[in-house]
């Protein structure tokens, strides 16, 4: 067969057939009387091998080996290559995520495009300091997409750069609420608390729901953030877990103020002061957690605690005792 029906019926152009053959991949069996290359059926055999193994990633050389090297093992070569392949894959991701970012931010011209890009470079920086001042700009002098903003949030580290990275989400609005909410699902516990301080921090609306979600998260510290934020916004559903964090001694104190806030409407106040006097009468409450709930009571308004109170002044608990009486002595003043 000649070199022209060879490349018909193969794909393969007539010049880089001639090229394989340069490079001593496949050698035509013989010529014709004319001088024309002529190729047997192994030959044809050979260019198909040839192209297949082109196909997995493999150099021209490395198929030369595989051909013709008895020796040849093709275990190694193919690890290395489903590594770059691996390699190459995450950096077209990363540059496909990149462009739809900028895109996203729907620059008026090539000066956004610029600035974005700028952006989303300083937010990666090694300097925590460019990392802060692009999350302070993100906001004011060129748009970032949100996605960019989460993903800064969710894996900084610095306190100052995540401070700066939460307030920058706040403002941004948009699909922030939700792509913080995937994030509480990581396996990784520091991402669930960054993502859980992250939306507690943006103004009730889209972040009410996530957190109220929250309330019920596997994860005590993300439970514990959910419940303080709603407990800030007004939210009854955070009283059981804010109780709880009270007995455990776990962020007690800013538990009791959230308890303090949700008290002012009359309803939760009674529910509140019930839950605090039932885990108060509850046989497995320890010492140290019955005087927490004591002292939580002294924001809590209404007979229920009132009464609460009177009966903890005679406990035989001195110091759950005497911090009754206190408490009552403040209320009486009031």
């Amino acid at each position: 067969m000649l070199i022209g029906d060879v490349a018909r019926r193969s794909g393969v152009s007539a010049r880089m057939l001639r090229h394989y053959e340069s490079l001593g991949l496949v050698r035509p069996t013989g010529r014709t009387g004319s001088g024309y290359r002529e190729y047997s059926g192994a030959d044809i055999r050979r260019i198909f091998h040839i192209e297949s193994l082109r196909s997995l990633g493999l150099s021209l050389r490395d198929v030369g080996r595989a051909l013709d090297d008895p020796g040849f093992t093709p275990a190694e070569l193919v690890d290395d290559l489903i590594r770059r392949t691996r390699d190459r894959i995450a950096t077209e991701t990363e540059l496909l995520t990149r462009l739809c970012r900028i895109g996203a931010a729907e620059p008026a011209g090539w000066e956004d495009v610029l600035k974005t890009v700028a952006l989303l470079q300083a937010l990666r920086s090694t300097n925590a300091g460019a990392r802060q001042r692009a999350a302070l700009a993100a906001v004011e002098e060129a748009p970032v997409p949100v996605e960019a903003l989460v993903e800064a949030a969710l894996t900084e580290s610095d306190p100052n750069v995540a401070g700066a990275l939460r307030w920058a989400l706040a403002q941004s609005g948009g699909d922030g609420p939700a792509l913080l909410a995937e994030g509480l699902a990581s396996p990784e516990a520091e991402v669930r608390e960054r993502a859980v301080r992250t939306l507690a921090e943006i103004p009730a609306g889209e972040a009410t729901g996530p957190l109220r979600d929250a309330l019920a998260h596997p994860d005590a510290v993300v439970r514990g953030y959910a419940a303080l934020a709603l407990g800030t916004r007004g939210v009854a559903d955070a009283v059981p877990t804010l109780i709880g964090m009270i007995v455990e001694g776990r962020n007690d104190t800013d538990a009791a103020d959230a308890l303090g806030t949700l008290a002012s409407d009359p309803a939760s106040a009674e529910q509140i002061a019930t839950g605090l006097v039932d885990r108060l009468a509850h046989r497995a409450t320890g010492s140290s957690a019955r005087r927490r709930l004591t002292q939580a009571l002294a924001d809590i308004p209404g007979a229920t605690t009132s009464r609460a109170l009177a009966d903890l002044s005679q406990d035989e608990d001195l110091a759950v005792a005497l911090t009754a009486r206190y408490l009552l002595t403040l209320r009486d003043a009031r």
